[in-house]
């Protein structure tokens, strides 16, 4: 499967999804483990040049400790005063949620090490594509510790328990192991190989539109401008870029992450990254600036297509938002309409209704126009504008730096989001947007709700397993603990993504042998 990049920004047909399924390994059961974290008084260090980073010195545990570096943020930093949220616990919750007891507990008991080191690996064996992975950990004194690598999936467990941080982030596969990098002679021998496309869409960039939230509060209303976000890029990557494993993440608060591990995708250089960033970038500018959206006409098929993707949507942002209800609001809706005296005939009309709902105000546009009340409007203009209206209040708003290079990091799945204390789940995979449209975040399970679900599993026994063991076949087996909580579906979904990702991964390789002439158990032809 090949990446069918758009040249003039054309699309293309989709590459069909393969559903067959391969056989994960079950994961080894949990051994109790304790560690001890960094010492929390330890001052932070300072700033590390890139040359410092290949001297021939290797360095203690702590002179691995980074400030952030400006090129290689996270995509979300860690918060060490929690915005408060109008859906969030209360602040002394709130801060329980990183506490280092509990992220021991969720760690040990919960965390599905397995799942994400197949994830990244793309094979069960381990191979240079976990081995070679950057990590970054925020510790419970919000020290960054940078370019830490692991071989297996054991050995991450190990070193998280060891470390307990609050979170962690996901970089790319470097040539070497980031972990020997002070070894090597010149820095660019020590170089990003590849990463999958991430994409980033968080709910402030929308606050010039909702005004059911602002900040981090979230709510069903304003949700759905993640939803409708999700339809419409996930859509695009598939069907204009063929796409096939994408998995879209819960940001823990208020933002999905998209992450594409096709290896067409993981391979891809910055200025491939940046075009297919570009692609999605439609909205332009500030709203003080004039028109954000300008497009071409006849409009692309990704356009018309987000446009019925988008329309009912944008009626319900109509009725929830009412974002022309306000004289602020009206003014610009009104900037964006092409004829000077239908805007006036319009204003004239909503003067003696102050309180006309946004919907309504929309209707009117049509209606009036229909009236004949402007002798020089074009028709055509007025729906071109209409579109673009439309577009500017629903159409996705990714943050395209994130996307745009293979070194910037991203928080990891299922890891806990230290102001809400819920989980960053998957949302959907295999582009079932009917999950999509059903997922509720506040639904999300919290890290204190998962670890009670754990303790009280089995108090009321119904059939299905006995003393924590179910049936597997003709045998038992143990449970695993998150298999005792909300968290299971979740990890399921997560596991039913790998599977497909890891099928692909097998095909080509098979393919690619076939290609070379390598034949026979041994790789030998007789």
């Amino acid at each position: 499967m090949g990446i069918k990049m758009p040249e003039s920004s054309s699309p293309r047909e989709s590459s069909p999804v393969n559903d067959d399924d391969v056989t994960l390994p079950d994961a080894p059961p949990l051994e109790s483990e304790s560690g001890t974290a960094l010492d929390p008084n330890k001052p932070d260090q300072s700033k590390v040049a890139l040359e410092d980073l290949f001297d021939d010195d290797d360095g203690d545990l702590e002179d691995e400790i980074l400030a952030s570096d400006a090129a290689n943020l996270p995509s979300s930093p860690p918060q060490t005063a929690p915005a408060t949220s109008a859906n969030a616990a209360p602040a002394s919750q709130q801060e329980s949620y990183s506490d280092p007891n509990l992220m021991l507990q969720f760690y040990s008991r919960l965390f599905p090490f397995r799942s994400l080191f197949q994830w990244l690996n793309h094979s069960p064996k381990p191979g240079p594509d976990f081995a070679n992975r950057e990590f970054a950990l925020t510790l419970s004194n919000d020290a960054y510790l940078r370019y830490q690598s692991y071989p297996t999936a054991d050995t991450l467990r190990k070193d998280i328990l060891r470390l307990n941080p609050s979170r962690f982030e996901i970089g790319p596969v470097y040539t070497t192991n980031p972990r020997d990098r002070k070894t090597l002679k010149k820095s660019s021998m020590f170089r990003p190989l590849s990463k999958e496309i991430v994409f980033d869409i968080d709910l402030t960039d929308y606050d010039d539109i909702r005004t059911c939230c602002e900040k981090a509060n979230i709510c069903s209303k304003c949700w759905s401008f993640a939803t409708m976000a999700i339809k419409v890029v996930d859509v695009a990557l598939r069907d204009d870029f063929g796409f096939e494993h994408i998995i879209w993440i819960y940001s823990g608060r208020r933002g999905v992450h998209a992450w594409i591990s096709d290896k067409d995708a993981r391979e891809l250089d910055d200025d491939k990254r940046k075009a297919i960033t570009g692609y999605f970038e439609v909205l332009k500018g500030g709203v003080q600036g004039g028109k954000r959206v300008n497009l071409k006409r006849p409009l692309h098929p990704h356009i018309t297509r987000s446009l019925d993707i988008l329309r009912p949507y944008f009626q319900q942002v109509l009725v929830d938002q009412e974002p022309f209800m306000s004289q602020n609001g009206q003014d610009r809706l009104l900037q964006l309409l092409p004829d000077k005296a239908l805007n006036e005939a319009l204003a004239k009309k909503w003067a003696s209704s102050p309180n006309r709902p946004s919907a309504r105000k929309w209707a009117d546009i049509d209606a009036l126009a229909e009236t004949g009340v402007s002798k020089t409007l074009n028709t055509k203009a007025l729906l071109e504008a209409k579109q673009d209206i439309l577009l500017e209040y629903t159409y996705p708003r990714l943050d395209v730096e994130v996307g745009k290079k293979r070194i910037h990091l991203l928080k990891s799945p299922f890891v806990v989001h230290p102001g809400t204390g819920r989980v960053c789940v998957p949302i959907t995979a295999a582009g079932d947007m009917k999950r999509a449209e059903a997922f509720d975040p506040l639904s999300v399970p919290r890290v204190t709700e998962l670890l009670k679900e754990v303790d009280e599993f089995g108090s009321a026994d119904d059939g299905a397993n006995v003393n924590g063991f179910v049936e597997d076949g003709v045998t038992m087996r143990k449970l695993n603990d998150w298999e005792k909580t909300r968290l299971k579906s979740y990890v399921e979904l997560f596991d039913g993504h790998i599977k497909a990702l890891m099928k692909s991964e097998m095909v080509r390789v098979k393919r690619e042998r076939d290609d070379d002439g390598v034949t026979g158990p041994d790789g030998m032809e007789f």
